[in-house]
């Protein structure tokens, strides 16, 4: 292999990238690691496919702005991707653009500033869905507890609603996590590595001791785990609710034909927060937001506080009621 084809190969700063730059530089998360690396395997079988090369065989010349905006396209048109997953790995290639820019000074890098020009595309941010008191309390008694996956179940579903973690923190609890105070409270490492430490209901208490109790796991034991002894994973927490909303729906038919996941439960713990009149301030720290605007949009859809708003501005002390448009009204909407 001559010395042009070494300094203009691919695979050496992406993998600099990875072990050098994101590892031992940055320190970054597994789980941005975990992204990064998935984003590449998309763009590089992508190439492969579209110029029949290896990806061995690819040079830093194939990492241009066209090619990374075709593999954009290609998310978006061929695996129906939305938006923010396209941002998503947009992001991982303006990661690896930058890094060539300023600090891989042994390769020739071709005019990478083009792909750091690549703009994200914007999204309509839908309306944040939750559940109601009564709908979350049908799906945490959904799961059978006379088996050993029912029972897990039940827990994973009270600690995601108890706690509002996310599912990916939920998944990779140890019993480390939970068992320092006798399951007074529990740990979580979320998002940027940042710790937080949440109280449990007395209901969540008594599930997880139970649960301890009967398996009697190891420390560094997954608290959650499937039926190999691993960590269950965010595919398998969501088939798991899938089960279990179809066994909730016959005592609450409310569910029919409704989509939930595992971070609606999250959505809905936010919610019965918001309305129990807890501060949005306590509800980002419970949530383990970093910012205040990300819990903002609870508040904003919430109609019953912007009601409860509506009628505090009320001059007249008249009855309010909701508008009811007229027959003739709706069939002339009917008609457009």
């Amino acid at each position: 292999m001559n010395g042009h084809h070494e300094t203009g190969t691919l695979a050496l700063p992406l993998q600099r990238f990875f072990t050098e730059h994101l590892i031992n530089q940055k320190s970054v998360s597994p789980a941005t690691v975990a992204s990064y690396r998935d984003s590449f395997r998309l763009f590089l079988r992508y190439l492969e496919h579209a110029q029949r090369r290896s990806p061995a065989a690819m040079d830093l010349s194939d990492f241009t702005a066209p090619n990374v905006l075709a593999f954009l396209d290609h998310l978006e048109q061929e695996r129906h991707n939305k938006a923010r997953s396209r941002n998503a790995r947009l992001s991982a290639m303006r990661a690896f653009a930058a890094y060539l820019l300023a600090f891989d000074a042994v390769t020739r890098t071709p005019p990478v500033q083009r792909i750091l020009a690549i703009p994200r595309k914007r999204w309509e941010r839908p309306l944040v869905g939750f559940l109601s008191q009564t709908e979350i309390q049908a799906l945490l008694q959904a799961p059978n507890p006379a088996c050993w996956t029912g029972r897990r179940d039940r827990l994973l579903f009270q600690l995601l609603y108890n706690t509002g973690a996310r599912v990916s923190e939920i998944i990779h609890l140890r019993v480390t996590d939970v068992a320092q105070d006798r399951c007074q409270t529990i740990r979580f490492t979320g998002k940027g590595r940042k710790q937080r430490v949440l109280p449990l209901s007395k209901s969540t208490r008594l599930l997880l001791r139970a649960w301890l109790k009967e398996n009697a796991f190891p420390p560094d034991q997954p608290l959650l785990p499937n039926r190999f002894g691993q960590h269950l994973s965010r595919s398998g927490a969501a088939f798991r609710l899938r089960v279990a909303v179809a066994a909730a729906t016959r005592a609450c038919p409310s569910f029919d034909k409704r989509k939930i996941s595992p971070h609606k439960i999250r959505h809905s713990t936010a919610f019965h927060m918001l309305q129990a009149g807890v501060k949005l301030e306590v509800i980002a720290l419970w949530l383990g937001h970093e910012k205040l605007d990300t819990t903002h949009h609870y508040l904003e859809a919430d109609l019953a506080m912007k009601e409860k708003a509506l009628q505090s501005l009320e001059i007249s002390k008249t009855k309010s009621c909701r508008f009811q448009p007229t027959d003739q009204l709706l069939d002339f909407l009917d008609r457009l």
